[in-house]
């Protein structure tokens, strides 16, 4: 599993963005090794519509009257997913949004204020700046899915330089300069779809799932994608193995490598309408995010899922992994929502959706037993459940 991380967190796969080379590379290598494991591998492909694409290193700096401070992109600022697309710096005075007239001026939305609220006061502005947290690691998080696109470049700035920006604009004399080269794609996904066994009529089907896709990288800015979701794909590939040699039978196994789930899980909900109507409906396990377990895997479950979820924690209570009902969301809530059992497990990740996602952050303890955790649960399911005795107030 740990091998399977640092492969799909390389540079060759280039975080993986839904629609680029770097996705394609990753889905033919995961592909090739599922066909390995004896499985009968397809893909499908579908379309994705307006994905944020960072195209060039943005420039920033801002001047306080006596001193120039260039900034870091991806540290000090981020492209705002709402931001128009500008690729010419723009330099003008610094302002204070609802307090300064805007006209050509650069506009800082003070902190109680929401972006929507800004553009009120942003007619004829260069542009407009609004804060964000950083991660511990003092990264600016990476998003695909979220605002339309707004009139205004708009530019992220750490909540560490906020208030310094602030002091300027209100002393007077204050410049800033940037540009957004922000644009949007419409590109396809594809999803991974493999047959490991199939289950007799009428009889219980599995089905495996991990999305594969990552925000990708920048330009100059590395994304590695290890733990979300790299960790969850490498956990569905060694339970997959194990469980294609030891379940019944009569008992069926698939696997989904899900594409584009972080522009809005569209790889599920693409796949889960075909389930839809399906005859014998899969019960879903789907995993994302298994690098890093603090006191408990996270769990949510939807749809039918009541018998699944008490497998769940039976066999959460024969590996001895602690959970917590918490949300995932993720690609199981698109199978859920088509009627489908689901349930979705996070067990945590370092660096979220950010450079510092690297594969030596990926604990190989935590993925094994989330991996235990899996193979317990679809192992059980292929029994009588009902017959199991109870491990409640068991201590072992």
């Amino acid at each position: 599993m740990a091998a399977t991380v640092a492969t799909l967190a390389g540079e060759s796969f280039a975080g993986r963005r839904v629609g680029t080379t770097g996705g394609g590379a990753a889905r033919a290598w995961l592909g090739q090794h599922l066909v390995d494991l004896g499985a009968s591998v397809t893909t499908e492909s579908f379309p994705v519509r307006d994905v944020p694409e960072v195209y060039a290193v943005p420039t920033a700096e801002w001047s306080d009257g006596s001193a120039t401070h260039p900034l870091a992109f991806g540290r000090d600022i981020a492209v705002h997913l709402a931001s128009a697309d500008v690729a010419d710096v723009r330099q003008g005075p610094l302002g204070v949004a609802g307090v300064d007239e805007p006209a050509g001026r650069w506009l800082l939305a003070p902190v109680a204020m929401t972006l929507t609220d800004a553009y009120q006061h942003a007619s004829g502005a260069l542009g407009l700046l609004v804060g964000r947290a950083v991660d511990g690691d003092g990264w600016h998080y990476t998003m695909l899915a979220g605002p339309r696109v707004g009139p205004l470049p708009v530019i992220s700035v750490s909540t560490d330089l906020q208030p310094r920006l602030l002091n300027a604009a209100q002393g007077g004399g204050a410049n800033w300069s940037a540009n957004a080269p922000i644009r949007r794609v419409d590109v396809n996904g594809a999803n991974v779809h493999a047959r490991l066994r199939g289950a007799a009529p009428g009889g219980l089907d599995v089905l495996l799932t991990a999305h594969y896709d990552g925000v990708g990288d920048h330009p100059g800015l590395r994304q590695p994608a290890a733990a979300d979701n790299g960790s969850g794909v490498a956990v569905v590939c060694e339970a997959a193995r194990l469980l294609a040699v030891g379940l019944p039978p009569d008992i069926g196994l698939s696997v989904a490598f899900l594409d584009g789930e972080e522009a809005g899980a569209l790889g599920s909900a693409h796949h889960a309408a075909h389930l839809r109507t399906a005859a014998n409906p899969p019960l879903v396990i789907n995993v994302d995010g298994a690098g890093c377990l603090h006191e408990a895997a996270a769990v949510e479950a939807g749809g039918p899922a009541h018998g699944l979820l008490a497998v769940l924690d039976q066999a959460a209570r024969h590996t001895g992994m602690p959970l917590v009902a918490g949300p995932v969301a993720s690609d199981n809530r698109r199978y859920a929502a088509a009627g489908l059992a689901a349930v979705g497990i996070g067990a945590g990740m370092a660096g979220y959706h950010s450079p510092s996602d690297t594969a030596d952050r990926v604990d190989p303890a935590t993925m094994a037993a989330i991996c235990r955790l899996v193979v317990a649960t679809g192992w059980l399911a292929a029994s009588d459940a009902t017959k199991l005795s109870s491990l409640i107030g068991d201590k072992r």
